[in-house]
This record gives structure tokens, sequence and C-alpha cells, in this order.
């Protein structure tokens, strides 16, 4: 059945009235639809009138023909625009890249972060070669482990004229021993938290109108007491350790931490290492002031026989140790919601973390004593200094290298030798 120029130009306006509402597979019917009305020469016609493909029109009408049920895919398997990733391979290093701490050390560097928006972000990966909308930046920062963040308390006080530099020497330090084969490990103390049926914060799916109850009054159980988790977090191999305290948080308490992970992880996954590396805060129970925590870890290189360096992140910039937002993070996001009701929990919930980018944790609970109040008379820290202690070039008091002796001859502090 041939129709008029007139009616032609009518078919053409109404179709390309309704095209913007319909999908590419409602599209591909209605024109299918339109054909088998015309009849002979319908495919050809619609085609011409919409501007659209003869192949096109003619799967629509097949399709009709053929009894396709609504609501299915709209393309096949494999159709449609390649994803800019797999056109461009380089674009995801790229971006990468640019994510690193750049403001604040070397931007090859593993311990990463980013601080800037996704406009700024795709215009340098166009002014690179590699051209992206903001809309994809943002899904790719998702897929590869980022989320957009709002502030945080970051900032203690007022910044160390030398923050920078001491990044990028942190950075170095970790490329070096990773370079070489050796441990490299970020501690902290996550923060306290208290056992029984105490709220917690964050939400879990639960039976709509059945939130779980817990204690009006967070006043600390004298039986069940506190959790004090101590977290180390391998670098390399992307793996957390956490050793449940229920004393307090000493340096004895942080080395004792180290000790329990490298006996049973890091000794058999680094056994060829002579050295280890600690990133760690600069204060707390592992702060670069400590006396007790330089003491207790020259006992533990003695008994490991190696030496272990240390470098702290600058003042003001606790948040940016990677064990807090690869390992903490994880942890509070996976008990979210749910009542510490005992020690036990605490240690499941820890050891069930994982993420995207293959995270494992192990937990395992420390009931031992840590007596707060050990005093190091300036004496006897003078006399372990010259022994043990060698301070680098760069900011001594940040970083330190604590050097081994045999057993016999290691003696700490306020102990009889």
């Amino acid at each position: 059945m041939a129709i008029s120029a007139v009616e032609q130009g009518r078919l053409a306006r109404r179709l390309a009235e309704i095209r913007p509402h319909l999908n590419e597979q409602q599209w591909r019917l209605l024109l299918g639809a339109e054909a088998r009305a015309i009849g002979r020469g319908g495919q050809k016609l619609v085609a011409t009138s919409v501007g659209a493909s003869p192949d096109t029109v003619s799967r629509g009408a097949r399709e009709l023909e053929a009894g396709i049920e609504p609501g299915g895919r709209v393309r096949q398997v494999g159709a449609g625009r390649p994803s800019v990733e797999d056109v461009d391979p380089g674009l995801v290093p790229a971006l990468e890249a640019l994510v690193d701490p750049e403001s604040r050390g070397d931007p090859e560097s593993p311990l990463r972060w980013t601080i800037k928006s996704t406009a700024r972000l795709a215009d340098e990966l166009t002014a690179r070669g590699h051209e992206a909308a903001p809309r994809t930046v943002a899904r790719l920062l998702k897929e590869i482990g980022y989320s957009l963040q709002g502030n945080t308390k970051t900032v203690e006080g007022r910044q160390h004229s030398d923050r920078d530099a001491q990044f990028r020497y942190i950075n170095e330090q970790v490329k070096a021993f990773q370079a070489a084969g050796d441990p490299v490990i970020s501690v902290d103390t996550k923060k306290k938290e208290l056992i029984g049926n105490y709220a917690n914060g964050g939400a879990e799916w639960e039976p709509k109108g059945s939130p779980r109850r817990t204690n009006v009054h967070d006043f600390a159980d004298q039986e069940l007491g506190k959790a004090v988790p101590y977290g180390v977090y391998d670098l390399t191999a992307n793996s957390g350790w956490v050793n449940v305290g229920t004393d307090a948080d000493t340096g004895q308490f942080a080395v004792e931490s180290i000790r329990r992970w490298w006996n049973v992880v890091g000794k058999d996954l680094y056994s060829e290492a002579d050295r280890l590396l600690i990133t760690a805060d600069s204060g707390g129970s592992n702060g670069s002031r400590l006396r007790l925590w330089k003491t207790e870890l020259a006992a533990f290189a003695a008994e490991i026989g190696m030496g272990i360096t240390v470098v702290h992140l600058p003042p003001g910039t606790s948040k940016w140790n990677k064990v807090e937002h690869r390992l903490f993070s994880a942890i509070t996001m996976n008990w979210r919601g749910r009542p510490l009701e005992s020690h036990e929990v605490v240690i499941e919930t820890i050891s069930a973390v994982t993420t995207r980018t293959g995270l494992k944790v192990q937990a395992v609970l420390d009931t031992n004593s840590y007596p707060r109040g050990i005093r190091i008379s300036d004496r006897e820290m003078r006399e372990f200094e010259a022994r043990h202690l060698q301070r680098h070039d760069f900011h001594g008091d940040w970083n330190y290298t604590i050097t081994t002796e045999t057993a016999t001859q290691t003696t700490r502090p306020g102990e009889q030798g």
C-alpha cells in the first residue's frame, strides 16, 4: 500500500514526536509496526521517513511477528557503545596516578588519597590524552575503591612546615622496602569499644518496625569492660591483623600486637626479610616521643633478629595513616548498627571483614595485663639510644631505626641485665 508525500510527512512528524520517550527496543518495534501497517515497501518508506536503518525497521517487524515479550533486554549481549576504559586501556592507570597523594608526596606512592574534584580530574585526564567526562571519572573512582567523602576531623593543630616533606620521605622508605621484598606495615589503635548491648552507629537491614533494642545509657559494664583493637595493616599483602586487648593501650600492648602479627603471619610471609618498616602516628601508644614504645621495639627486634625502621606521620595527619582508611574503616562498616555484646562478637565480626580490593583480616583476643605508668629515666634513655637507636638525618625525631643485639645483650631500661 503506497502512501502520499503528505502522509509520509505526517508519519515522520508523528514518529519524531514520540521518539524521545522510547528506548531502543520500543522504537524498533514501533517502526516495525508502522512498516507492517503500510505493507509492501513499508520498511524502506518508514526508514527513509525517520532516517533509520532499514535493517532496524526489518528487525522490529520480525520481532513483532515472533511475539517478543515486552520489557526484555533492549540490546543484544555485547551490543552498544564500548566503555571508555575498553577503548582507552590507559585511562584507569592514568586516573589512579592522578589521585595518588600528589600534594602530599610522590604521585606514585602506595599511600594514596584524592583531594580533586571529578571535573578537575576529567580536565587533567583530557590534557594527558585520555578523554573522559566528569561522570565517567566518578564511576571509575567508585570502581577502584574511592568514594565521595565529606569533611572529617584530620587537622589536630597547626601544620608543621615539613609536613609534605615528611610524607615524601615516608613514601620513599615504603617503596624502597617493598622493592627489596621487606615487610611494610601501618599500625595504630582503633578507638575503644564498649562491650555489651550498646547502640552502635550505622544501620543494618532488619524487619520493618523491629529495630534492635539497646541500652539507653552507655555506661561501661564493669564485668565485660571494653575492647581495645590494635591494627596491623600489611601494605604489600593488603591484609590486616587486629589484636583485641582488654586492658590498657600502652607501648607494651602496641609492640605485643606487632609481635603477634609477626609470629603468626609475618615471619612465614617474609621469611627472607632482614628488616621491617613501620609507619605510625606521632601520638598514642606508638607515638614518636613515647619511650616505652621504643624500648619494647628494641626487645622485639632482638627476638626476631632484624632491624626495625619506624617513620611517623607528621602531627595532625593521623587520619592519613593507611591502617585507618584501609582496615579500620572496613571494620567500622562491618559492625555498623550491631551491638558488640561480647569480645567473641568483636573477634568474629572483625575476622569476617572483606573488601572489593581483596582485604583479608585476622583477629585475636589479648587478655594480658599492660600496666600503666612504667617510667624510663633520662639516664636509662640515653644509654638505650646509644645502644639501639639510629636517628635518620631527616627529622630524626620522626624517623629512626632500632638496631639489633643478641638477646643476652639486650636489656629493657628499668630491668636488671
